[in-house]
């Protein structure tokens, strides 16, 4: 098991950029598999710099519909169109988010333009429940929640025609609340236990946890990789959320991209050497 940050929010490798995004480039059981693809087309420049052939990778797997983790794949498949593009049925709302109680100025939804699209859609695989890329290897589809779930961040889409809406666009859209049931997350199990990548974990991160480990009953979880969106997230929540993962007892645990600096921090000081505290460019062989 190899696995190398092509993007994340921040770096300390010389070469290499780092932006608001994440993308994860994988090598497991003889596959290539490229975990999402950044805001922009940086991550091509940082695996060139890592003398990471993105042309020889199987699979794209798309963990939502936000445009930090997707504005990359046009891109990657203008230069690996063989390799499917694993992305949720729900992913291709226009959604916003929200920040201090007002809906965000632009969407934060995927920004494929119209002839990327068109581009696209004979690679795209979409999702909706588990998907087996092998024994080993699943796609979890929509992570569950618990009824009194709470979301650390709200978010919004498109209401359809008979929907009440709950809010509006900057352009006067009609928006309803976006369940996210567009996130996914990567499950490899390996000897040791299970790989669980997640993008941004909105539906909890401890929700994604429980949702990989229930692709593989009874196996124990050997890492997880995942931004946590817990950067708004009170000191409470983080507590908890951080103590649920400690009695994983994992063998590594990396909060990137959304996590937030205090979320690390509590991790880093649970978990000590067992938290590993990622960037752009740095990479790990197990």
């Amino acid at each position: 098991m190899k696995f190398i940050f092509l993007i994340e929010n921040k770096t300390d490798n010389p070469g290499i950029v780092a932006e608001h995004g994440l993308s994860v480039y994988i090598e497991t059981q003889g596959k290539k598999i490229l975990f999402d693809a950044g805001a922009t087309n940086l991550f091509l420049q940082n695996a060139a710099r890592l003398d990471i052939d993105l042309a020889a990778v199987d699979m794209a797997v798309i963990s939502h519909g936000h445009y930090d983790h997707t504005g990359g794949i046009p891109a990657f498949h203008s230069i690996n169109p063989a390799a499917p593009i694993y992305i949720h049925r729900n992913a291709l709302r226009i959604s916003y988010g929200m920040e201090n109680g007002e809906i965000d100025s632009e969407p934060c939804s995927i920004m494929w333009k119209d002839e990327e699209m068109k581009e696209l859609a004979a690679s795209l695989r979409f999702t909706g429940g588990r998907t087996d890329i092998s024994d080993n290897i699943v796609i979890t589809g929509t992570v569950p929640v618990p009824a009194d779930f709470m979301p650390t961040g709200r978010f919004y889409c498109e209401a359809d025609r008979n929907a009440t809406p709950e809010a509006y666009s900057p352009e006067g859209k009609a928006l309803v609340s976006d369940d996210m049931s567009h996130e996914q997350c990567l499950v490899i199990r390996e000897p040791e236990g299970l790989y669980i990548f997640s993008g941004c974990s909105h539906r909890g991160v401890v929700n994604a946890l429980n949702a990989g480990k229930s692709m593989f009953p009874g196996e124990r979880v050997a890492a997880l990789v995942a931004g946590m969106h817990l950067y708004n997230a009170g000191y409470e929540d983080r507590a908890r959320v951080t103590g649920e993962i400690a009695r994983e007892n994992m063998d590594c645990v990396v909060p990137v991209h959304c996590t937030g600096i205090e979320a690390v921090c509590d991790l880093k000081k649970r978990l000590g050497d067992r938290c590993i505290v990622a960037t752009a460019g740095d990479g790990y062989e197990i």
